[in-house]
């Protein structure tokens, strides 16, 4: 792997950042315009949260880790005033992580204007606090949590745009960093597969059960992950698509298996499952958009996120930049200026996949560097946060606000 370092910035719990955003979240949809309004016209604010009004500890959860991301310096959280979820125990605790943090109700500050300004006002005292008790420190690959999700797949997705994935991640994996998959639904017909990935025989119980439950899932609703979009783009099966799916894991074996809001306990290769819980599972699909999938992937603490279509795609995404890579020239061709990388030149034959995957090593360097991706110079900071149920035992405690 190249041999890059760059500057990032270091939080109270060892992990480190390669950005120093400013995150406003609203606790139940009835205050995501005032949420939205003070975050418009800030370049460093982004804005997400939670549309109920009821109790969800996989929101609260997946809220929690987003406002104490190692990209986000600092927190303003806002909420109506009648909703289950309560901000200044969000802020709480993430003043606890050592970051600065804010929150109010609408219902006790006058109402859309008047909280607009004051949220004004808090973000820009955030703003200063962030900048102060930000501390610079030298970063590496081995420093590195990336995330890797599909969409809009097509053939050249597994010929070229998921294997450089995969090519880049086992590179990572070899430098100490941290390589993050998902979409266990799309990866229906490959158990044997998975299994035989596994680091430990720990790590091949966890992956055959995930598997399992990722299956049953999708006879429960009936569906499986491929569309008409996939099918237009040459696809014909979901066995067919979950090679290429599976494709973007690399050849590293997998360390285990962690969930929605879940760290990787050590570095190494690991699988994502995002599936809704057995007995919550006519409750919330998985994976109902690309969005959902990337915010779980940041959830787990993914400073950098590796989208790949065949299709195009011109979403982005708040807290951590998304490289967005395609392994079709012509949609490369069509979308310019919202296609980071062009895998599509392996199939040409203008690089081999290793020369491909240097490339793209290189431009998740830039990137981590301070470089923004096209999603970022865009404006995309496309948020979503499913309603759905999965227990995560070992967060529990805590996870109630």
């Amino acid at each position: 792997m190249l041999d890059r370092a760059w500057q990032g910035y270091l939080r109270n719990d060892g992990r480190k950042g390669i950005r120093n955003h400013l995150l406003v979240v609203y606790t139940v949809e009835c205050a995501s315009f005032v949420a939205q309004e003070i975050g418009r016209g800030e370049p460093d604010v982004h804005v997400i949260g939670f549309p109920g009004c009821y109790d969800n500890d996989y929101a609260i959860r997946l809220m929690l880790a987003l406002a104490t991301h190692p990209n986000v310096g600092g927190v303003l959280c806002v909420g109506l005033g009648c909703e289950y979820t309560q901000p200044h125990r969000i802020a709480e605790a993430v003043r606890q992580s050592g970051r600065p943090a804010e929150s109010f109700f609408i219902q006790e500050h006058g109402g859309t204007s008047s909280s607009v300004a004051l949220g004004k006002q808090l973000i820009a005292s955030l703003r200063q606090r962030a900048s102060e008790d930000a501390v610079r420190t030298p970063m590496s690959w081995a420093d590195l949590t990336i995330g890797a999700e599909c969409g809009g797949s097509d053939g050249t997705s597994g010929l070229a745009g998921n294997p450089v994935v995969g090519r880049a991640f086992d590179s990572l994996v070899e430098s100490g960093g941290t390589a993050i998959f998902e979409e266990v639904v799309e990866m229906i017909g490959l158990r044997d597969l998975m299994v035989s990935r596994a680091a430990s025989p720990a790590a091949a119980g966890q992956l055959g059960a995930t598997y399992d439950k990722a299956f049953n899932y999708c006879k429960a609703v009936r569906q499986y992950s491929v569309a008409p979009g996939n099918f237009a783009g040459g696809l014909t099966t979901i066995e067919e698509k979950s090679m290429g799916a599976f494709a973007k894991g690399g050849s590293k074996p997998i360390e285990g298996v962690i969930r929605v809001s879940e760290q990787p306990p050590h570095a190494g290769l690991w699988l994502l499952d995002s599936v809704p819980d057995e007995h919550f599972m006519q409750f919330g699909y998985t994976n109902p958009n690309d969005t959902e999938g990337i915010m779980d992937l940041i959830a787990a603490g993914a400073q950098i996120v590796l989208f790949i279509t065949g299709r195009g795609s011109v979403i982005g995404s708040p807290v951590s930049p998304l490289i967005k890579i395609t392994g079709n020239e012509r949609t490369y061709r069509n979308m310019t200026e919202d296609m980071d990388f062009n895998a599509g030149r392996v199939l040409s034959g203008e690089l081999t996949m290793d020369q491909a995957a240097n490339e793209l090593t290189e431009l998740i360097a830039d990137v981590a560097s301070g470089q923004m991706s096209k999603p970022e110079r865009l404006g995309h900071r496309e948020f979503f946060l499913m309603y759905k149920h999965q227990d995560v035992p070992s967060l529990e405690a805590g996870c109630r606000m």
